[in-house]
């Protein structure tokens, strides 16, 4: 189940970054430093979100 998860971070990984970089842009901040923590916060908030799809993606096997 590990290496599912870790399968799935990449794709909700990069979902959820670019979409936490989106939402920072369309608020006007436009520097370096606010890009990195959204893309930060978008890639560590996938890893509890790829656990739980990958635990329910495995009991339907």
């Amino acid at each position: 189940m590990f290496r599912l998860a870790l399968i799935l971070h990449v794709f909700i990984g990069s979902t959820l970054a670019g979409s936490a970089v989106i939402a920072v842009l369309s608020a006007g901040m436009d520097s370096t430093y606010p890009i990195l923590i959204a893309a930060a916060i978008g890639f560590f908030a996938a890893f509890p979100v790829s656990w739980i799809i990958a635990k329910r993606l495995w009991t339907l096997r």
